[in-house]
């Protein structure tokens, strides 16, 4: 079937890239509660979905606790501007993403906490031993990846939050972790494997970039995902015989 690839689109997805230079255009995604006990975070459905069942594996038992998911453009607005009051400049910088930089106003990020006496909402603390690294270590088989590493804060422009998560996918998210890479850098090496004749091949996966073109259509089978990139053009993902 024939599918045709929209400018709008471009900023639709889960791989899409949110920072400084590629802000949020609008949010489109569905989202839904945490669960019952947390119904003042909201996530991505398929997001909290993945998420739980990567909970469940480890046993969390409610060890690993929620701090933020999604947030409106309003609230990210309040959030920086109390941080700027409250902790100054510098860290809200290092901490805090500007509005339509943050990868919460998408409904793809989470901030975790481990559930251990008072929680700082905008520096958890989830080390990296016990079951936060139990976590940590099963969540790119449920498409997500840590997000903001201490050897890429050139890159991302944030600091190391080892609290906070972003939803990708699978297989992207295993990828990007075995490659050691952030997002923008994943963003940028899809790039090499161009649509149609030359995939990032994965296990039974095979990855596309395709460049954004007026009038733009591409050829499909049933089995696929579509998802921009915030910047130029698309990543196709799909599955089947190799």
């Amino acid at each position: 079937m024939k599918v045709k690839l929209k400018k709008e689109d471009i900023s639709k997805g889960y791989l899409i890239l949110i920072n400084p230079d590629h802000l949020l255009q609008k949010n489109t995604m569905n989202l839904i509660f945490y669960n019952e006990e947390f119904k003042n975070i909201e996530l991505e459905q398929e997001a909290n979905n993945q998420l739980h069942l990567a909970l469940d594996t480890i046993k969390s038992n409610n060890r690993i606790v929620p701090v933020s998911g999604y947030r409106t453009l309003e609230e990210q607005i309040d959030i920086y501007e109390s941080s700027l009051k409250d902790n100054g400049e510098e860290f809200t910088k290092k901490f805090v993403a500007l509005p339509n930089a943050s990868e919460h106003q998408t409904g793809l990020a989470i901030d975790l906490a481990l559930n251990e006496g008072k929680i700082d909402f905008i520096c958890p603390s989830f080390p990296y031993h016990g079951i936060c690294q139990e976590f940590r270590n099963v969540a790119p088989k449920f498409g997500f990846i840590e997000r903001y590493k201490n050897d890429k804060k050139k890159i991302t422009k944030i600091s190391k939050e080892e609290w906070h998560f972003r939803y990708v996918g699978y297989p992207h998210s295993e990828i990007i972790n075995n490659l050691d890479f952030c997002l923008e850098e994943y963003i940028d090496y899809i790039k090499t494997f161009t649509y149609p004749n030359n995939p990032l091949i994965y296990n039974e996966y095979k990855i596309f970039y395709v460049p954004y073109k007026d009038n733009h259509y591409i050829e499909l089978n049933d089995d696929y995902l579509i998802s921009g990139n915030n910047v130029d053009g698309f990543i196709l993902t799909t599955k089947g015989e190799r």
